[in-house]
C-alpha cells in the first residue's frame, strides 16, 4: 500500500473499529504454488486488549488450510499471511469539487494486516465458531446459535471437523483512509452531499465515513465562516 501521510490510518482503536464494522476479510498467502486468496469473516480476540496487540480469529473450510499453507499444512513451512480488510469505498467525480482543474479519484478505507497464523485445536476451533455465530446472530430477534438446541450442538460438533480455525497475531499493519482530507472543506462538503444524493455513485456509507474523518476540520471551517459573517455585519 503506497504510503501517504495525509491518509495514514495509525490509530489502533480506529483500525479495530474498521475490522469490527467490515469483518469480511481477504486472506492472501504466498505458497509454492503461487499466490492464493480466500475469503472468510473475522472477529477480534478480546484477550489481546490486555497487551495492546491486535489478534484476529477466523476459520477456513477444508481443504483451504492446505492451499493457504496454514500452520505448515500441505507440507509447507508456516509463513506470513496477509489479511485485507476493506471499508467503505467509492468513485469521486471531479465535477463534485466545485473547482477546476481536478481529476477523478476513489475514496476508501483499508487495512493490510500481516502475521503468521496459529492453527487452533478442535476444541478451540469450536469455541471460535461459537463466537463467530454469536457475534453475527445476536442482533437478530431470534438468534440461531450453535448451542441453541441439543440438535444444533450435535450438528456443530460434526461440522467442526470440516473447518480449520486459526489465530493471527498481527505483527505488521499498513492502513489507509483516503477521505479527501487534502481537499478544501467546501469541496469535502460538496462530495458528501453528492454521496448522500440519488446519482449513480451515491453512497451514504462512504458519506458517513467522510463526515467522521473530516469532522474536526469541517467544524473548524464552519466556525471560521460564522466568524467571517459576524464581522461582515
Amino acid at each position: 500500500m503506497r504510503h501517504n501521510p495525509d491518509y495514514a490510518l495509525e490509530d489502533l482503536e480506529a483500525i479495530k473499529d474498521l475490522i469490527t464494522a467490515h469483518p469480511w476479510c481477504t486472506f492472501v498467502a504466498h505458497t509454492p504454488a503461487g499466490l492464493v486468496a480466500s475469503h472468510y469473516p473475522v472477529i477480534l480476540e478480546e484477550q489481546a486488549d490486555d497487551d495492546g496487540g491486535l489478534v484476529l480469529l477466523s476459520h477456513v473450510g477444508r481443504p483451504d488450510e492446505a492451499k493457504l499453507g496454514l500452520g505448515g499444512a500441505g507440507g509447507t513451512e508456516p509463513s506470513e499471511l496477509l489479511a485485507i480488510i476493506q471499508g467503505p469505498h467509492g468513485y469521486i467525480s471531479p465535477s463534485w469539487y466545485g473547482s477546476r482543474p481536478n481529476v477523478p479519484t476513489w475514496n476508501f478505507a483499508a487495512a493490510h494486516l500481516y502475521g503468521v497464523p496459529e492453527v487452533l485445536s478442535e476444541t478451540e476451533n469450536l469455541a471460535v465458531l461459537h463466537r463467530l455465530v454469536e457475534h453475527f446472530e445476536r442482533p437478530l430477534p431470534d438468534p440461531h446459535l450453535l448451542d441453541a438446541t441439543e440438535e444444533n450442538s450435535e450438528y456443530a460438533h460434526r461440522i467442526v471437523r470440516g473447518t480449520v480455525g486459526f489465530r493471527l497475531r498481527v505483527t505488521r499493519i499498513e492502513a489507509k483512509e483516503k477521505m479527501s482530507q487534502d481537499k478544501s472543506m467546501e469541496s469535502v462538503r460538496n462530495i458528501i452531499d453528492e454521496l448522500r444524493g440519488t446519482g449513480p455513485y451515491a453512497d451514504p456509507a462512504l458519506a458517513d465515513r467522510m463526515s467522521r474523518v473530516n469532522e474536526a476540520a469541517l467544524n473548524e471551517a464552519a466556525l471560521r465562516e460564522t466568524a467571517v459573517k459576524g464581522d461582515a455585519r
